[in-house]
């Protein structure tokens, strides 16, 4: 499910669906996962590409996440307006209802 009014969604909700390993890494991502994110949609035939988010929750492979994809307010989130990050997970997704249409 994406929320947003332009081609890049600025928050969607995802899966973790993996993590990524880094032997080095930028500063701006110590102490942090960085984790893949297969975006989820109401949508039939959606098949938005899984892409990677840094994350600020704790979240864990199969948690349902909210995400961030817009980097000035991911480095606002990370309270570092020079940070090298466009997408950041911001929350932990307990459960979504949707009205349903007629």
């Amino acid at each position: 499910m994406k929320v947003g009014t332009s081609l890049h969604n600025l928050m969607i909700i995802g899966k973790v669906v993996g993590t990524v390993v880094t032997t080095i890494s930028h500063a701006d991502y110590k102490h942090r996962k960085l984790l893949v994110v297969q975006p989820l949609s109401l949508e039939a035939g959606d098949d938005s590409g899984d892409f990677i988010a840094l994350d600020n929750t704790h979240a864990g492979i199969g948690d349902t996440v909210l995400v961030l994809n817009e980097g000035s307010g991911a480095r606002q989130v990370l309270d570092n307006k020079n940070a090298c990050v466009i997408s950041v997970i911001i929350g932990i997704v307990d459960s979504v209802y949707v009205e349903p249409t007629h």
